[in-house]
């Protein structure tokens, strides 16, 4: 499964797209890792939006990587998080590491312009870019957590949820052979604040595969030393 994406460029679709500001300049890279910052959208926490209009959003940035609220210390969250970028929507209500956000309501819409795979077809690894067809940002359905230690030392981290894509027909050509196939849970874009604020019972509605017809696969191109 994925553990690299591509942050929004140019900032101004932070805006157009999400409906929220930008992060500032030097908060997130290009490409985010685990345990990299990269910016993630939530409901506004405390923040009463206007009669009859949507909920109010914001940008956070934090961690990618969740860091459970059981974590003993921030050496133990550093070792746990790089393994935590990514969490099945099947088990995501019985799983240590991702329960207490998803019964918290912690939902998030992580932005990205794609993100990677790699193509084993070939007998090796060869990483792939995964964007949409028409060239527009992602938003994909995600949790976020607060840990926080005796001393005050505080880690917001974020994960992304993901769905089978045994069947899928462009996903299915990813990974290791031999293993379940897995993408991230694209939200479609007129669903951003129904996730949000769904109710529990309605949250595992939104994760489904995205159609295969409006993604596109390209081979990373690799940089020539000078």
């Amino acid at each position: 499964m994925s553990t690299q994406f591509e942050s929004l460029r140019p900032d101004t679709l932070y805006r157009e797209v999400f409906d929220v500001d930008p992060p500032a300049a030097s908060a997130v890279g290009r490409e985010v890792w685990p345990r990299r910052p990269g910016a993630f959208i939530r409901l506004a926490p405390g923040e009463a939006s206007p009669e009859g209009s949507a909920p109010l959003r914001e940008l956070a940035v934090g961690q990618f990587g969740l860091v459970p609220p059981w974590v003993k210390s921030a050496s133990d969250a550093k070792l746990r998080s790089t393994k935590l970028v990514n969490a099945r929507s099947e088990t995501v209500t019985t799983s240590n590491n991702f329960r207490n956000a998803w019964l918290g309501g912690q939902r998030c819409i992580v932005p990205m312009m794609s993100f990677q795979e790699e193509d084993w077809r070939s007998g090796k690894a060869v990483p792939t870019r995964i964007a949409r067809v028409d060239g527009k940002p992602m938003g994909v359905a995600g949790l976020w957590e607060r840990w926080a230690d005796a001393d005050g030392a505080v880690i917001v981290s974020f994960c992304v949820l993901t769905v089978n894509a045994n069947s899928h027909a462009l996903m299915h050509r990813y990974q290791p052979p031999g293993s379940e196939k897995r993408m991230p849970a694209v939200l479609n874009e007129g669903s951003y604040g129904a996730w949000l604020t769904a109710h529990l019972e309605k949250a595992r509605e939104f994760m489904r595969a995205y159609p295969a017809q409006s993604l596109t696969a390209n081979p990373v191109e690799r940089k020539k030393a000078p």
